[in-house]
């Protein structure tokens, strides 16, 4: 609704509009009777009725309106009112009746054709609203934009593209309604049409970079990638410093076989500004499936991650870890982990990450040290214990370790192979301790649960 339109009406008091008519009621009109001045009783209860409703009790403020139309049934104002109040009340019937007798009265009224599409689409009575949009058309080209909608919504879609094509020709392209048109198309199946669409806009303003990426992007999804691949490089050509079609540009290449071009347009992609970190790293993630079957292009790959590993995006550097991670090379995955926890300290998938590969790298100063600081935050996390119980048994200190397991112990929920885990580093540190009875005690228990499972 054009809620803004009547809010600055309410700030600036223009509930009285000049073509409100009051010819009836005149409210500087002094008494000229023996009867009582019935003009001074409609003015106590209109305003009687703004207030009410200006303090949200809209039984009393209707109640105030209606002793208003019983003194004089010509006031459109007070109909619109009225309607208002029996909207929040829940009375929709009588809402409608008021809002049309208020329209009725004053039938080129802005506000009151608004109040009364407002009331109709939000009862879903969309032919009505249909209806009533139609008359605001004339004031105000986003109520167009409504009738689009609405056509749309009640699967009139020829209706609703005509629409949106004048108002395109009128104001140029606009977000909103080409999500709209998108949701038409789909809605339609009108592929075709959609494509038609974005190859007139392309051939009418050859300049504009947005019209090529979007019909790349439809072509793509159509399956017509020679078509998509040309219009990227028709992009190219007329936008050099383009970014963005590089995000196409690197899998036509790659998938034509062209590698150096792919790696090129990869590159441009993992350095530019313009791009998300998301669509950087699905890039980045796609060249490294790539580098698995094709490990000639390893230095590229490292090239590429390296001008990432400064961006902000934990995701990215986190998916880096993942990928050396798989292929054993710990120490790299253990940097990019490292990278991810400084830009999200409290990450706990990346925090067990950065404790398991200190362990498995041997650096037990580092993972004693990180699992007594993620202990404060995490108390009651059995992992950051028997980490914390691993580093202390290989720093020999058996003591301390079999304080830190056997509180950990109380923190495992159904976990069979924890429980292993625990029981056989406890008979580590209790072997170390030379207390041979404990640690075959903790040793069998172990055994016990392995041969259950």
């Amino acid at each position: 609704m054009k809620n803004k339109i009547y809010i600055l009406c309410l700030l600036f008091g223009m509930l009285w509009f000049p073509q409100v008519n009051y010819a009836q009621v005149d409210f500087n009109k002094k008494p000229d009777d023996d009867l009582g001045n019935r003009e001074d009783e409609f003015q106590e209860f209109f305003f009687e009725g703004l207030k009410q409703k200006g303090i949200e009790n809209y039984d009393k403020a209707a109640e105030a309106f209606e002793k208003c139309i019983k003194i004089d049934k010509s006031v459109p104002v007070i109909y619109f009112e009225l309607g208002k109040c029996y909207n929040h009340l829940k009375n929709f019937g009588a809402a409608e009746d008021a809002l049309k007798k208020a329209v009725d009265k004053d039938p080129d009224n802005e506000w009151y054709l608004d109040e009364l599409y407002g009331y109709y689409a939000a009862q879903n009575e969309h032919d009505k609203a249909i209806k009533t949009v139609k008359q605001l058309v004339k004031y105000h080209p986003d109520y167009k934009e409504d009738l689009a909608a609405l056509y749309a919504r009640t699967e009139k879609y020829d209706d609703a593209l005509e629409i949106l094509d004048e108002l395109d020709a009128e104001f140029g392209i606009s977000m909103s309604r080409d999500i709209m048109r998108n949701r038409i198309y789909e809605a339609s199946g009108r592929k075709k049409d959609q494509i038609e669409n974005l190859e007139a806009r392309v051939e009418n303003n050859p300049e504009k970079e947005s019209n090529y990426l979007a019909l790349i992007f439809r072509y793509s999804e159509s399956n017509e990638k020679e078509k998509a691949f040309e219009t990227a490089k028709e992009l190219l050509k007329i936008n050099p410093n383009s970014q963005l079609v590089h995000l196409a540009l690197y899998k036509f290449y790659l998938d034509d076989n062209d590698t150096d071009k792919a790696v090129e347009s990869m590159k441009i992609v993992v350095q530019s500004n313009e791009i998300k970190p998301d669509a950087k790293m699905k890039v980045l993630t796609d060249f490294m499936a790539f580098v698995q079957n094709n490990p000639e292009y390893e230095p590229d790959l490292i090239e590429a991650t390296a001008l990432v590993s400064d961006s902000n995006s934990s995701k990215t550097v986190m998916e880096l870890g993942q990928y050396y991670l798989s292929k054993n090379e710990n120490e790299k995955a253990l940097t990019y982990f490292e990278t991810a926890l400084r830009l999200e300290p409290n990450n706990f998938n990346t925090l067990r990450h950065v404790m398991l590969l200190y362990i498995d790298l041997k650096k037990y100063d580092l993972a004693k040290e990180k699992s007594e600081e993620s202990l404060q935050k995490y108390p009651a996390q059995p992992l950051f214990y028997l980490i914390n119980g691993v580093s202390l048994n290989a720093l020999n200190q058996p003591k301390k370790a079999l304080s830190s397991l056997e509180m950990g112990l109380d923190f495992i929920i159904e976990d069979s192979q924890m429980e292993i885990d625990f029981y056989s580093e406890m008979s580590k540190a209790y072997t170390m301790l030379n207390n041979t009875a404990k640690a075959k005690i903790y040793s069998d228990k172990a055994k016990q649960i392995q041969s259950s499972n």
